[in-house]
């Protein structure tokens, strides 16, 4: 009998990495949700796993979101590098403005502080001119030089009120000192400490190494520091210009002026605040004219996307609206034409696919009348065929086989034409699968006693209950266990029940020439022979495995095959314990406990290291054997989805009248294929 090509072993695909790779923020995202699932390498403590739950939780809806919507992705990064290159320009102009504003305000405070010298200078010569005529008249009358110090830092600093501070100090650190006895005595009666203008503290404000150069270099010299006030401990940034003056008696002093930094305090701030709020308004703007560009962009992608939809939904009729002339337009004209293509090509292989189904369906029907005719007359001869000569004999007994193939090929197109139609029915009722294995094996004892195989049930301790059709279910294992003894080569023939989680499972393991490395995504097709060399034995039509898998899509089950060259195949078949339920896995592992693979052994038979193995199938057990079982975050469908025939199911007693119900997906793909 033929092995028809199944779908592929694991048909869950793994999702499909974005160009451009993986950025880091999605690789930290996955490494929270590895956290979360418990499926990092090494043991995760359980407050961290329900820590990073609780934090991912508020984050899914916004991480959704942010995947789905790409004209979000687009403001919010135009938004981003705006708000970037307005910060660094920013940046460029206060620093551009700030230095100006320095270089200005050094400028003019030098000059400003230069006439300030010039005029204690000549007010010093002035007082020193006349206390030389008092001495020439012999006059002991004069300034006294403290009160001249402190009426010329009133004098200096009464021009500038609110613009600088005037602030004298000693030479040399000390204070400075005259004496009540003669202009040039020096006591501690006579001791008089540093003079200020306001309320500015001379010494606080003046810094020491200032002081330090001003003693020791000659000209005037400048720093920024910071001024205190006596009714205050903050300071306030100024620019002391400083610069060693001598008095009417010729002894050394400093002379300084502070210029505070107000002004341009209130300058720079102005600025900022002006670039803060352009910058504001610059990013804005920004974000909505990003906005209705994308929206523009995006619009007739997401209309596409929309209409797209509803055309891989059957709504063949949707096109999407045009207007103007340019790019966008043009693609919605070309998305047009291919609807309307797909549209004439779709309605064409309808068509031929209901002249083909119309064809075999009636092809069928019509040979059924001669078929009659000629089996009656081909049981007459062969009730005869005793009398005849032995060639005429051995034509007898070959017309009558050849007859009976026959008629087997005519029904199975038959029911395939049903299939085909969408109007098979599927009458579910409570069956325990033993009792139905039970029956297979009888039926495929004498064909096994000719080949010498032996068939062995395992897993019949228990019941395995399912609502399904006892009659297709049975076909499906006949078909399977023929099978599995006319490729045996003599060997045992097991099968193999169970039942768990919901689902229960039939299993044919043989161990005969098995399957060759990509047969078992063809094993399902019509009329395929994994060896077109080999005889068939017992009559097969070639559309028995086509029938099964189709009677297992029917229940809402898979049908699936593995191989291995000389190492024999198992076929399993996986149905749901209640009718309309969803599988998601099998009680039995596809592949055998006993294969090569997982006996360590290369295809040779060879033993290999066990660390060269890839894994094995987990071996059974009372749970499922989930599929696919790499990633329980994708919900198992059936594995062995073949593009089929889209046979819809209409169940006894439905409310429809009898019409088929909706179906399997791929209807209108399987009756175009006509494989």
């Amino acid at each position: 009998m033929s092995r028809n090509g199944a779908a592929p072993e694991r048909g869950v695909g793994r999702p499909v990495e974005t160009a451009g790779g993986i950025s880091f923020f999605r690789r930290l995202w996955r490494a929270g949700r590895m956290l979360s699932d418990g499926a990092a390498a090494g043991p995760v403590h359980p407050v961290l796993r329900l820590y990073v739950r609780w934090v991912r939780r508020p984050l899914l809806p916004a991480m959704r979101l942010w995947r789905r919507n790409i004209q979000l992705r687009v403001v919010a990064t135009t938004l981003l590098m705006s708000m970037g290159v307005v910060l660094l320009l920013g940046v460029v102009v206060i620093g551009q403005v700030r230095n100006g504003l320095l270089e200005a305000k050094r400028h003019a405070s030098l000059s400003q502080a230069e006439g300030g010298f010039k005029a204690a200078r000549d007010a010093a010569d002035t007082a020193g001119d006349t206390r030389a005529q008092d001495a020439q008249s012999g006059s002991r009358g004069g300034t006294d030089p403290g009160a001249w110090l402190t009426a010329q830092v009133q004098q200096l600093s009464s021009g500038g009120q609110g613009v600088y501070h005037v602030v004298a100090l000693s030479s040399g650190g000390g204070d400075l000192v005259y004496g009540d006895l003669g202009y040039n005595d020096m006591t501690s009666a006579g001791a008089r400490g540093p003079r200020a203008s306001g309320d500015i503290d001379p010494e606080a404000s003046i810094p020491a190494d200032l002081r330090k150069q001003v003693d020791s270099k000659t000209g005037a010299l400048w720093k920024s520091a910071s001024v205190k006030h006596n009714s205050s401990d903050e300071g306030e940034p100024a620019l002391v210009v400083g610069k060693r003056m001598y008095d009417p008696n010729g002894k050394a002093y400093q002379l300084y002026y502070l210029f505070p930094y107000t002004q341009e305090e209130k300058s720079l701030s102005l600025v900022k605040g002006t670039l803060a709020t352009a910058g504001v308004f610059v990013v804005v703007l920004l974000g909505a004219i990003a906005w209705l560009v994308v929206r523009q962009i995006v619009t007739p992608v997401r209309m596409a996307a929309s209409i797209s939809e509803r055309l891989a939904a059957g709504v063949l009729q949707e096109r999407m609206k045009v207007t103007g002339e340019d790019d966008i337009a043009r693609l919605g004209e070309a998305f047009n034409k291919m609807a309307q293509n797909l549209q004439v090509k779709i309605q064409q292989l309808e068509q031929l696919s209901r002249m083909q189904r119309r064809f075999v369906s009636d092809v069928s029907h019509e040979l059924r009348t001669p078929l009659t005719t000629v089996r009656m007359a081909a049981e007459v001869i062969h009730e005869a065929r005793e009398d005849f000569d032995p060639v005429t004999a051995r034509s007898a007994e070959l017309l009558y086989g050849q007859v009976d193939r026959f008629e087997s090929l005519l029904a199975d197109l038959l029911e395939i034409s049903r299939f085909d139609a969408g109007a098979a029915a599927l009458e579910a009722e409570p069956v325990d699968l033993r009792d139905v294995v039970n029956r297979v094996i009888e039926g495929a004892l004498p064909l096994a006693e000719r080949k010498g195989s032996k068939l062995l049930v395992q897993g019949a301790e228990q019941p395995v209950i399912a609502e399904a059709d006892s009659r297709r279910v049975e076909r499906v294992l006949r078909n399977l266990v023929v099978n599995a003894v006319e490729h045996g080569e003599g060997r045992d023939v097991v099968v193999r029940l169970a039942a768990a989680g919901g689902a229960v499972a039939v299993a044919v393991r043989d161990y005969g020439v098995g399957l060759k490395p990509g047969e078992a995504v063809r094993v399902f097709n019509r009329f395929w022979r994994a060896d077109p060399a080999r005889a068939r034995t017992t009559g097969g039509t070639g559309l028995g495995l086509s029938i099964a898998v189709e009677d297992a899509r029917l229940h809402g089950g898979w049908l699936q095959a593995w191989g291995e060259p000389g190492g024999g195949s198992q076929f399993r078949l996986t149905l749901p314990g209640t009718a309309g339920e969803t599988l998601r896995g099998s009680p039995i592992p596809l592949e055998p406990e006993d294969s090569r693979r997982n006996r360590g052994l290369s295809e040779a038979g060879v033993p290999v290291a066990v660390a060269g193995r890839s894994g094995g199938v987990p071996p059974q057990g009372a749970g499922l054997t989930p599929v696919p079982p790499q990633n329980k975050n994708v919900p198992a469908v059936d594995p062995a989805a073949l593009p089929g025939s889209g046979a819809r199911v209409v169940r006894p007693g439905s409310q429809d009248g009898g019409k088929p119900a909706a179906g399997a997906a791929g209807e209108r793909e399987g009756r175009a294929r006509g494989r």
